[in-house]
Formats: structure tokens, C-alpha cells, sequence
């Protein structure tokens, strides 16, 4: 056999082959999604001098929760915050309380944390270098650390 007969019959066996391949069936090439388990990190916001979780926060929450469901839940980390108007001492009270009620919706909601780390800043940081308020800081900052099942 000359050498361009064994070249042109490679050749045709290689096209026939891929041709093969891209006539699989498009379901084949459908990529099975993953839960994402990357760490949820969240704010809820208070109206002044209250600690209570508002429904809007309710449904952050809840929505971190769901996003949460398939992945196992590490911890909790929830960080009260106040502004700058008031007593340091009353800010600092009113961002434990704002942390406190923010774990307390979370475990209501049904989130299951091996560990809820709790921390209040009161005012702390609420004024900038030039003393100026900072804008939104009646909130808590929540991170809820997850791992794949």
C-alpha cells in the first residue's frame, strides 16, 4: 500500500470518528450544578435605638438560610454595630442587642450552626478620621461559614 493510501484512510477513520462524537445526545453535555458553599456574609439593618429584627431583615435572613440548606453550617458570625449619636456605653449595649436578636431569628429560621460567634463594636469606628458620622452603621454584619456535606 502506497504511504498516501495509508495517509487519505487515516484520515477519513479520524473524521469518521469525530463525527461520531458531536452527534451525542445534547442531554450528555448537561453539567450536574454543585450546591456553592462559599461563606454568606449579610447586614441587617435596625431602625434608631432598636434592636429589633425588622421583616426585611427577616427575609435576609432567610434567604442566607435557604442559600445555606445544602452545605453544612460551620459557624455564625454576627457583629452588632451602633452609630455614633448617644452614650458609647448605650451604643455599645443596644450592638449586643442587635447581635443577640439577629441569633435568635437565625435559630428561629432554622439555621443550623455548630457555633454562633457574637461580638458588639458599639460605636466604635462610627466617626471617620475627620469626624464625620458614618452613614448605616444601626446594623449587624452576619457570616455564616459553610463547608460542603
Amino acid at each position: 500500500m502506497k504511504v498516501s493510501t495509508i495517509v487519505a484512510i487515516t484520515i477519513g477513520a479520524g473524521l469518521a470518528v469525530s463525527g461520531c462524537a458531536s452527534s451525542s445526545n445534547p442531554r450528555d453535555r448537561i453539567v450536574k450544578a454543585t450546591a456553592a458553599c462559599d461563606d454568606i456574609t449579610v447586614q441587617i439593618y435596625f431602625e434608631p435605638d432598636s434592636a429589633e429584627v425588622t421583616k426585611e431583615g427577616r427575609a435576609v435572613l432567610s434567604q442566607a438560610a435557604t442559600q445555606a440548606k445544602p452545605c453544612k453550617v460551620d459557624r455564625v458570625l454576627v457583629l452588632g454595630l451602633a452609630d455614633a449619636v448617644g452614650a458609647p456605653a448605650a451604643n455599645l449595649e443596644i450592638s449586643k442587642q442587635r447581635a443577640a436578636s439577629v441569633t435568635r431569628t437565625l435559630e428561629a429560621i432554622g439555621l443550623p450552626a455548630a457555633e454562633f460567634d457574637l461580638a458588639a463594636a458599639g460605636q466604635s469606628g462610627a466617626v471617620t478620621a475627620g469626624g464625620d458620622p458614618r452613614p448605616l452603621r444601626r446594623r449587624a454584619d452576619v457570616t455564616v461559614e459553610l463547608s460542603a456535606r
